[in-house]
């Protein structure tokens, strides 16, 4: 039986109701993101493997919260320039999520170069990037500039915490993440940082590792 044009925009408009209920309604994203790397904070733990060398350093995760790339940066005192920048390929809107769903481990890997035998493992150029076991791209040793300076600066003494940078001129608004990190060096071909809470236990939340294989 043929069915009439009444009919037919009546399922039409059915099918638009079911579609649009479906769909859920978007959140402001650096609130639910701030929120989620917070959470991530308060839920970090710090495990203590039997390396040879280890000590507490300030890191700093950082990156436009629109889409830009994350940084990650480790000092030894607030007002020392960093002795690691690394730019990873992963965008912070990625590392958000990734961060709110569990542990988050980030591998960065590199090859012994004869050429390069001299070099320190935190002055390699640059990074096969892995996280969570999956592969993401390459991360690049950056110079600390004026612009990531300036996004340290502000952050400035904060020991532990996360929020948004306001009016940054790298790249708009600048999403934040600081902890206190225990680096543990296992080799001059190894090392790795997990991130600490006051109370010592557990397991850490976020852990980055540098490997020279």
């Amino acid at each position: 039986m043929p069915i009439s044009h009444s009919e037919q925009g009546k399922k039409k408009d059915n099918e638009k109701a079911e579609i649009l209920g479906m769909q859920k309604p978007r959140r402001r994203f650096s609130v639910m993101a701030v929120t989620k790397l917070r959470s991530a904070l308060s839920m970090g733990r710090i495990r203590t493997p039997n390396f040879s060398s280890k000590s507490k350093v300030i890191g700093t995760l950082f990156g436009n919260r629109r889409g830009g790339h994350v940084h990650f940066s480790i000092q030894e005192d607030f007002k020392q320039s960093p002795s690691l920048l690394i730019e990873l390929a992963t965008p912070t809107s990625v590392l958000v999520k990734e961060m709110a769903s569990g542990l988050v481990r980030i591998s960065l890997e590199c090859e012994k170069n004869i050429e390069r035998k001299g070099l320190k493992l935190q002055e390699e150029p640059i990074w096969r990037t892995y996280c969570n076991g999956k592969k993401c791209g390459y991360a690049i040793n950056r110079e600390c500039g004026k612009e990531e300076w300036k996004i340290l600066n502000v952050i400035g003494s904060i020991s532990m915490g996360a929020g948004v940078v306001p009016g940054s001129t790298l790249q708009g608004e600048m999403m934040y993440m600081r902890a206190m990190f225990e680096r543990v060096v296992g080799s001059k071909d190894s090392e790795a940082y997990y991130m600490m809470n006051p109370d010592g236990n557990g397991v850490p939340e976020l852990s980055i590792y540098l490997l020279r294989v």
